[in-house]
């Protein structure tokens, strides 16, 4: 049986997810000879590992009790120190508590960053340095300046990261393939938001803007404010990552970035309240005039990234309306990938590309995939 330590960074929804499934496969990832060892988890205040992480691990019980008191919105700490766990009051202690030079040399050891901090970039730097594996769903570390993004990016082969960009979705995947197949990519356009494919699909039925943003926010499709959706930086760092992946040294500054709404409706001017009230529907006509425009052109609208060998960019676009994104309806996501081998008629990857199951389940994917990288 091959042994993989595992450490958690990240109790959200698609880290409690991650655990539940890891908690699930227990027999089908027997029958293939692997087990995943957890043997520590954090979320932004709290720590929690085993109390020997060369040679035990957090029990299944112990880790669906992690996602029960998560999922009640109590703190780890909770938990309490005893024979099962150790607990401490900052996850800033992780590289003190945890030897990783001794577990990264000895057994092997695979971070996954499941959180959607900026801030785990220094620690994850540092266990690269270590040898060990680094697993992510968490975007931001791959959007940080270039010389951090260089060495995080260093060591390729222990590094995944699919769940980045569209969820569970093999998009980074297949550009690897075609990229070491010697197929070069050149043009990539993609709706990389559920948010804003569901509602581009519904505003092209010609429901107003402002309502279909309203009803997205009852049903969950959104943020709890839909500016964070709206203002299109979650679709420029998905971006970001696959231009980066194709070799484009930039950064997020250096992208042309469209937001749905004007600076003086941001967060910081304008009360959610009044935006969703007020705000909102005074972007209506504009969004009315351009689906009316791109119809009279045989075309429709959708928010997409648009990466070539001169741009990078997200914002609405004409598309043709038979084309793959242009029948694109609902949340999902779609993704056209152009190549020599593809030049015509491109590579499409279509589906699922939000939600807790589907992301938790490309991490795990990602996980058994470096499988081979543990003695």
């Amino acid at each position: 049986m091959k042994n993989i330590a595992l450490f958690l960074m990240g109790c959200g929804g698609v880290g409690r997810q991650l655990l539940q499934h890891i908690v699930s496969c227990r027999s089908l990832h027997a029958k293939q000879g692997v087990h995943l060892r957890v043997v520590g988890v954090c979320d932004s205040k709290s720590l929690v590992v085993a109390p020997d992480v060369l040679t035990t691990e957090l029990d299944d019980s112990f880790l669906l009790e992690i996602c029960r008191v998560k999922s009640n919105g109590s703190s780890l700490q909770t938990l309490g120190n005893s024979g099962v766990c150790q607990v401490f009051s900052s996850p800033e202690v992780i590289l003190k508590v945890i030897d990783i030079g001794l577990l990264g040399k000895s057994t092997g050891l695979a971070f996954v960053d499941c959180s959607a901090s900026a801030e785990t970039i220094g620690v994850l730097n540092q266990v690269v340095d270590l040898g060990c594996c680094v697993v992510l769903a968490n975007k931001k570390p791959l959007t940080v300046p270039m010389d951090d993004y260089d060495k995080l990016v260093s060591q390729p082969r222990r590094l995944r990261h699919e769940s980045t960009v569209g969820a569970g979705l093999p998009v980074i995947a297949s550009l690897n393939r075609l990229m070491s197949s010697g197929d070069p990519i050149y043009r990539i356009v993609g709706s990389l938001s559920g948010t804003l494919g569901y509602v581009m699909s519904e505003v092209e039925d010609g429901k107003p803007f402002s309502q279909v943003v309203t009803v997205a926010k009852s049903l969950g499709y959104t943020e709890p404010d839909p500016r964070d959706d709206l203002g299109g930086m979650d679709v420029a760092r998905k971006a970001l990552i696959l231009a980066r992946l194709l070799g484009r040294r930039l950064n997020l500054n250096n992208m042309k970035i469209e937001s749905l709404y004007p600076e003086k409706m941001g967060p910081d001017v304008m009360p959610l309240e009044d935006f969703l009230v007020n705000g909102l529907p005074l972007l209506d006509k504009n969004i009315e005039d351009r689906i009316k425009q791109a119809s009279a052109n045989g075309n429709v609208l959708r928010y997409v990234c648009l990466i070539d060998d001169s741009r990078c960019e997200v914002g609405i676009q004409e598309v043709p309306k038979d084309s793959a994104l242009g029948r694109l309806r609902g949340s999902d996501n779609v993704v056209e990938i152009y190549s020599r081998c593809y030049e015509k008629q491109p590579l499409v990857i279509q589906g699922a590309g939000a939600g807790n199951d589907t992301t938790a389940a490309g991490v795990l994917a990602d996980i058994l995939d470096i499988q081979d990288l543990f003695p």
